[in-house]
């Protein structure tokens, strides 16, 4: 039998502002940079948060975002979130989780729908992949050639 391999959830504060594809189109830039810089600065918090309480650094990692909408958003496609995964995804480097979020270093960030929270929140998911088996690995990626 094989057993799902450890994983380590960050997550950021609730109520922090987070990008969303929909509205962002409309925003000037640089309330959008700043937007990115306050997710990036959490993300970076909580992984450093995660580190000292025994998450280990990682080479390669497959990383999973679920956001939790605001109750009251009714369009839930969590896809819409990307710029704040990015953007949380930036923060764990910079913690030093990983070395690069490079297409060698990251799989991922695959969106998730997680129940509604007031104020929304997003939390990131890793499972280390240099400690997964390759029946594990083969389930993460698509079958065959991606030509």
């Amino acid at each position: 039998m094989t057993t799902r391999p450890q994983s380590w959830r960050i997550a950021l504060p609730e109520g922090l502002k987070l990008l969303n594809e929909n509205q962002s189109r409309r925003m000037h830039w640089h309330t959008k940079s700043d937007l990115a810089a306050a997710i990036r600065a959490a993300a970076t918090y909580a992984a450093r948060e995660a580190l000292r309480n025994g998450m280990p650094h990682m080479e390669r990692a497959h990383i999973f975002y679920v956001i939790h909408p605001g109750p009251r958003v009714t369009r839930r496609d969590p896809a819409n979130w990307a710029q704040s995964a990015k953007a949380a995804i930036d923060g764990l480097v910079d913690a030093g989780v990983l070395p690069d979020d490079d297409s060698t270093r990251c799989l991922g960030g695959d969106p998730r729908l997680g129940s509604p929270v007031k104020g929304s929140q997003l939390v990131l998911h890793l499972t280390d992949l240099d400690q997964m088996k390759p029946e594990h690995l083969a389930l993460l990626n698509p079958p065959g050639d991606l030509s």
